[in-house]
């Protein structure tokens, strides 16, 4: 079983989210979504409309998600690629270059974002702010 990780807030999920998820398991058997929690969002400066356990709830209702894990830091990847035996790293492209020192523990793969759409994007129109 090849088993792929993707990392991500998943506020204000939108269609661009599903597209990622849906390329992301196309990778492999089994897909882990690793959400950052409200406190490593509060680390990064993002404020999210829905609260982890909204955020989490709904991933887990997509049909591509086999396993719905918190994101607590930055550092915590190499340890779930390990522990979770992953096969594949996935992240938008936008993070491009950012993560390859993953490269010692597994693949790792950039998929391009839906160009049109963001969650940015949406909190910017709807003046929700970050």
């Amino acid at each position: 079983m090849k088993k792929i990780i993707t990392y991500g807030t998943f506020d204000l999920l939108h269609y661009g989210h599903i597209n990622i998820l849906k390329r992301a398991k196309q990778l492999g058997d089994y897909l882990i979504v690793a959400i950052s929690t409200n406190e490593f969002n509060e680390i990064k400066g993002k404020k999210c409309y829905f609260s982890y356990e909204e955020r989490k709830k709904l991933v887990e209702s997509i049909r591509y998600v086999d396993l719905v894990i918190p994101e607590n830091n930055w550092e915590q990847k190499v340890d779930n690629v390990k522990e979770y035996n992953v096969d594949t790293f996935v992240m938008g492209d936008d993070w491009k270059g950012q993560f390859d020192h993953l490269k010692d523990y597994c693949e790792v793969v950039y998929l391009p974002r839906t160009p049109e759409i963001s969650t940015t994007r949406i909190k910017k129109e709807l003046g929700l702010g970050k």
